[in-house]
């Protein structure tokens, strides 16, 4: 689809990465604690602010190499899937210890520290870059169609999950701060996605 090397797989493994606990949920969390629903989508709209600078870096560098290096490209794409399997293996021996936030969340600055936040997380930068090219397809590329569709699929379904949360709000906060059990289960599932979807994308 488009270049697209399994959009439905795309999917799935972006919504595996949304649904663990991390800075980003946290933040949108607090936010929502502390301002409501407007304050947790002022933080939303930061972290997809920090999320579109990182994906079109990503994109950007994806074109390039594609269209000087075909080869080296596919290397890249093995690096990504080795990444893939080895945050799967990293969930399955969680704790549910979770970093809650990189930066404070004070009330009336929910945007631009939710936009610092995604922007000063080493993991986001390390996912952008490794996971565009886990799932384009060198033979059906189609420039900027196919980054085109690959940026918007993320937002959309970074919207709606966020949405959730915000609707969820405190609730969905206390028991995430008090029950490490359920943050260690997700994130132990979410492991066993996202090595099976490298095993798969390997096999390919």
């Amino acid at each position: 689809m488009l270049g697209i090397s399994d959009f439905w797989a795309f999917v799935a493994t972006v919504l595996v990465f949304l649904m663990l606990p991390g800075p980003g949920t946290f933040a949108i969390l607090t936010s929502t604690a502390k301002g409501g629903k407007l304050g947790g989508y002022a933080a939303l709209a930061g972290l997809m602010l920090g999320d579109w600078l990182l994906m079109l870096a990503a994109l950007v560098g994806v074109a390039a190499l594609l269209a000087a290096h075909p080869a080296l490209f596919r290397s890249v794409q093995w690096l990504g899937v080795a990444y893939l399997v080895w945050v799967g293996l990293q969930l399955l021996r969680s704790t549910g210890t979770v970093n809650a936030s990189l930066v404070p969340i004070e009330p009336g600055t929910y945007f631009r520290q939710g936009f610092l936040i995604t922007l000063i997380n080493p993991k986001a930068i390390v996912f952008y870059m490794a996971f565009f090219p886990l799932f384009v397809d060198p033979a059906s590329y189609r420039g900027v169609a196919t980054l085109a569709t690959m940026g918007p699929t993320i937002s959309v379904l970074t919207f709606a999950y966020c949405s959730l949360l915000i609707i969820a709000g405190s609730w969905m906060a206390q028991r995430l701060r008090k029950h490490r059990t359920i943050g260690r289960w997700l994130s132990r599932l979410a492991g066993v996605g996202l090595l099976g979807f490298g095993v798969r994308l390997a096999t390919e």
